[in-house]
């Protein structure tokens, strides 16, 4: 297999820590030893063995950052047309110049920057032009109390090592799990709380290091039952495994998933969609954006983005995925065009046209993300959008209407409205939510809490409906948060529906796991959303609640029954994501500064775009006005 070999007058060290397609290697060497290296190791890694006791903190990144490479490179020319140089090697290498190299339109604009001082005296950040005296971990007076300190231990034991550098944390290290499954592997989903908390605290090495490794493992062959998907596709999880060799040495191989192992054989779709946004908070918070204007980065986005971009039979500019391709892995009723997999779509998108080189290279593919982004803001606002007023329509449709002023668009059935939600959406015109799924026929009137806050986060929404979902979670707050925030969605399938849908899943049953279980890790997105709205009194509320019983329950996976009062019963103990969305939540609400390089704000110029051209057809004129009316100035 042959590797990527990184551009610059780089100087190569040799190593022994070796990169390469895991399904090359036969089962009977790999199965003598499949450890993972976790940080601390009890391994000496590519050879060399340190004696000197592990700090527990992260070095902080340098422009020289330890790396390995390898990755096959196959990229037609309608992706990109740089070719990535090719190389038969593998190596290790301390590259001192790569940050050097790779500018944008001839400038590096960084606003926020970090200088040390001598010794142990304090760093001096500057935020926005606004000098502020913090202390060594970056941050104003900030306290750790007990249950922080317990998570910050924990978070940093769970990273794992490649090549002597981390590279990840696992997803849960529980020392009484003998049967860890799949959980001792880095996942990209569940890295990015992870990677948050590393870079509010200063300690980006760890994230420029998974960054780069899984960009690296995205060009891999990957093939299940003698077909292979699409170029651009980044695995769902890795894992770092030691192979022995002879002389009592040993070499390091990364074995990634990208759904071929994975339950019931699923691509991860959002795993591509959450590095693209990952690779934005680095270069925003660090400041360091020549990162994300490497060659290789920049041909990395855009494969992920034509993958995404790739023309179908689908009608809607919302991307079209089958069930389980993202947080939701099993089979829960979401196939089709769920709300979660749209938001994080929006966001990659946003974050892509903000991050790419223009360049006669990249013209078109912008063009083309800006058309989709104008499309797919306007089809959400419009079309997943409901409040009392909305349902109450949808109740008094007309249906199998043939033609183009149809009002009932996507033919709903009045007998959809179920009298859950008659009973459910409250009385003010101030709220409202996101439905979880739209398709012909068919709308999901589930509410789904990521979709809707990272909705919030990404400006999908306007900042009338943004306000209004907040106001309906608010309202009800002991349906989404109970005794443990937030519900993964609301309501549960139950009883039949149970049956029909998951397939009577026995892990997703009734107010447990996926089906209306609640996840402690999605507090820093309920976080970031109230922030950004103004109103963050909301997100301390929620995590004071959560600070009472993690660290007694052993910071679990999820909670199970209505109102989040158990822990769930196969949740996993000391889940990472669960510690470092409660660690990035503290950091947030004691410097809400931060968080603006987190989200977006509205766009506007997409509200002038209308790539639909109606009118020249002799057709309907789209109603972009109406979108563009409900934004609050």
């Amino acid at each position: 297999m042959n590797a990527i070999t990184f551009l610059g007058n780089s100087t190569m060290r040799p190593s022994r820590c070796i990169l390469r397609a895991f399904t090359r290697i036969s089962p009977s060497q790999y199965m003598r030893d499949t450890t993972v290296r976790s940080y601390p190791s009890r391994f000496s890694s590519c050879g060399n063995q340190s004696n000197n006791p592990i700090s527990n903190r992260i070095s902080k990144p340098t422009n020289a950052v330890p790396f390995c490479t390898d990755s096959r490179s196959s990229v037609t020319a309608q992706v990109v047309s740089e070719a990535r140089n090719l190389s038969a090697s593998t190596t290790c290498a301390n590259d001192t110049t790569l940050d050097q190299i790779y500018t944008k339109n001839d400038v590096n604009v960084k606003p926020l920057a970090v200088k040390r001082l001598n010794g142990d005296e304090k760093d001096e950040e500057m935020i926005n032009g606004d000098d502020k005296s913090v202390n060594g971990d970056g941050f104003e007076g900030a306290k750790n109390n007990e249950a922080e300190e317990e998570a910050w231990r924990l978070l940093r034991e769970s990273v794992v090592t490649y090549c002597d550098s981390p590279v990840g944390t696992m997803a849960a290290k529980d020392p009484t799990d003998i049967t860890p499954s799949n959980y001792d592997q880095v996942f990209v989903r569940d890295f990015v709380p992870s990677a948050l908390a590393f870079l509010l605290k200063g300690e980006g090495e760890i994230v420029r290091n998974f960054l780069l490794h899984t960009l690296q493992l995205q060009s891999w062959e990957k093939t299940v039952d003698c077909y292979s998907p699409g170029q651009g596709l980044m695995p769902a999880s890795f894992k770092v495994r030691t192979l022995p060799l002879e002389e009592d040495k040993f070499e390091e191989v990364l074995d990634p998933d990208f759904g071929e192992a994975a339950i019931g054989r699923v691509a991860p779709v959002d795993s591509g969609l959450w590095w693209i946004i990952l690779l934005r908070a680095y270069g925003k918070i660090t400041g360091d954006y020549s990162l994300q204007e490497r060659i290789d980065v920049q041909t990395g986005i855009k494969m992920i983005a034509n993958l995404c971009l790739a023309d179908g039979f689908d009608m809607f500019p919302t991307l079209l995925v089958t069930d389980g391709s993202c947080m939701i892995d099993r089979r829960m009723g979401i196939h089709g065009h769920p709300l979660e997999i749209q938001a994080l779509f929006y966001s990659a998108l946003r974050s892509s046209r903000e991050m790419l080189t223009v360049n006669d290279s990249s013209k078109n593919i912008i063009k083309t993300i800006g058309n989709r982004l104008s499309a797919l803001s306007f089809h959400i606002r419009e079309n997943y959008w409901v409040d009392k007023s909305k349902i109450n329509e949808i109740y008094r449709y007309k249906t199998e209407e043939y033609s183009m002023d149809a009002t009932n668009k996507f033919n709903i059935y009045p007998e959809q409205v179920s009298p859950w939600l008659m009973d459910w959406v409250p009385e003010s015109p101030d709220t409202g939510f996101l439905i979880g799924n739209l398709q012909p026929a068919h709308m999901d009137f589930r509410f789904f809490t990521l979709g809707n806050l990272w909705s919030i986060i990404s400006s999908l929404t306007t900042p009338k409906q943004n306000q209004a979902i907040l106001n309906l979670m608010e309202e009800k707050w002991d349906d989404l948060v109970g005794h443990m925030p937030l519900k993964i969605c609301f309501p549960a399938l139950e009883s039949s529906e149970w049956h029909i849908i998951t397939g009577s899943d026995p892990k997703n049953t009734p107010w447990s796991y996926h089906n209306g279980g609640s996840w402690p890790t999605l507090l820093w997105q309920f976080t970031l959303a109230c922030i950004k709205m103004g109103r963050p009194e909301l997100a301390e509320r929620a995590v004071n609640l959560a600070e009472k019983r993690l660290q007694a329950d052993r910071w679990p996976e999820y909670y199970d029954t209505r109102h989040g009062k158990f822990i769930g019963k196969q949740s996993r103990l000391y889940q990472t994501w669960t510690m470092a969305g409660f660690l990035t939540s503290k950091h947030l609400l004691q410097n809400p500064e931060i968080a603006s390089s987190l989200f977006w704000g509205e766009d506007f110029e997409l509200l002038e775009t209308c790539v639909c051209v109606l009118t020249k057809s002799g057709r309907k004129k789209c109603s972009r006005a109406a979108a563009k009316s409900q934004i609050l100035i």
